[in-house]
């Protein structure tokens, strides 16, 4: 009890001196501030107190704190249930206006809203020690897995429509190249004229290619980043730009490639269903039959006791 009373107090001092830290009245002025005056050349300015918005304010200060240790609880986790794919190479696929640091924030803060109203329901709840530990736990862990999922869902969901839109485009950029543009052009004209995800994604290419990068490099870029074999193929052949004549033939052909790869997987799929369709059929089949097999069965054995 002891201890605990003394650790206790350590925590308490600990804090305490953290929030005291962060008054004005109370810190003591920089070194450097005090010996300014006596020194020669521009003066530096003095250290005033921290305004609410500025980024010295102690909000800020424990965000930039707290941040590091958020990000590698939320990657552990996500690691520990089967999320190996990075989070940033996810938002920055789907083009999400969120950082790393801002997800996992609120990722931690849906986390902490599952532990207390799972605390809350076991403490309403009169519930056996085992199941009233199980909602403490399973509350935060079933809120983290729920957005993490989310942002693995919305990533699963991009590349899918990638693939479908990514034979039509890689099709407009064969026109576009046989009918005289260049490798820049096309893509800058596809990107003005697409509306969908390889519109978005191509323009992010073309402010690369702004930025200084070549086009072969920034179409790599995108393939990584996509992590879609179409893609990797794709750019493979369009790697070829300076080498290649027939380059809009070979397009061409890659784009059919494409799209016979996502008939075969959707055949792939029919067929899936269509023999899921028979698991509740033969369930359904199977439970009558074996209550009216095991009627006359049961009959026959007592039949046979009494004799």
């Amino acid at each position: 009890m002891s201890r605990l009373a003394g650790l206790a107090g350590l925590s308490a001092f600990a804090g305490w001196a953290l929030v005291l830290a962060g008054l004005p009245w109370f810190r003591r002025r920089p070194l450097v501030d005090r010996i300014a005056p006596y020194l020669l050349g521009p003066r530096r300015p003095a250290a005033g107190p921290s305004r609410p918005g500025s980024d010295l304010s102690i909000a800020a200060t424990w965000r930039e704190l707290a941040s590091p240790l958020a990000q590698a609880t939320g990657e552990r986790l996500a690691r520990l249930f089967g999320v190996t794919e990075p989070l940033h190479q996810r938002l920055e696929r789907v083009h999400s206006p969120m950082t790393t640091t801002e997800f996992r924030f609120r990722q931690l803060t849906c986390t902490g809203a599952g532990l207390g109203l799972g605390t809350l329901v076991a403490a309403i709840i009169p519930l056996p020690g085992g199941l009233a530990f199980g909602f403490i736990v399973g509350g935060p862990l079933l809120a983290f897995l729920v957005v993490e999922q989310r942002s693995v869902a919305e990533s699963d969901r991009w590349r899918r429509h990638l693939v479908l839109e990514l034979p039509v485009v890689a099709e407009q950029v064969g026109m576009l190249l046989g009918s005289g543009y260049s490798l820049g052009g096309a893509l800058n004209r596809v990107a003005e004229r697409g509306q969908g995800v390889c519109g978005r994604d191509i323009s992010r290419v073309c402010e690369r290619i702004r930025l200084g990068l070549s086009e072969v490099t920034a179409l790599r870029e995108w393939a990584a980043l996509a992590d879609v074999a179409a893609l990797h193929r794709l750019v493979g052949v369009l790697s070829l730009n300076r080498q290649a004549g027939d380059l809009d033939r070979l397009i061409s052909e890659e784009a059919r490639s494409m799209r016979r790869d996502v008939h075969r997987e959707l055949v792939a799929t029919i067929e899936r269903r269509a023999q899921q369709v028979w698991i509740p059929v033969t369930v359904a089949t199977l439970v009558p039959g074996v209550i009216f097999l095991a009627v006359p069965f049961v009959e026959a054995l007592r039949m046979f006791g009494r004799a």
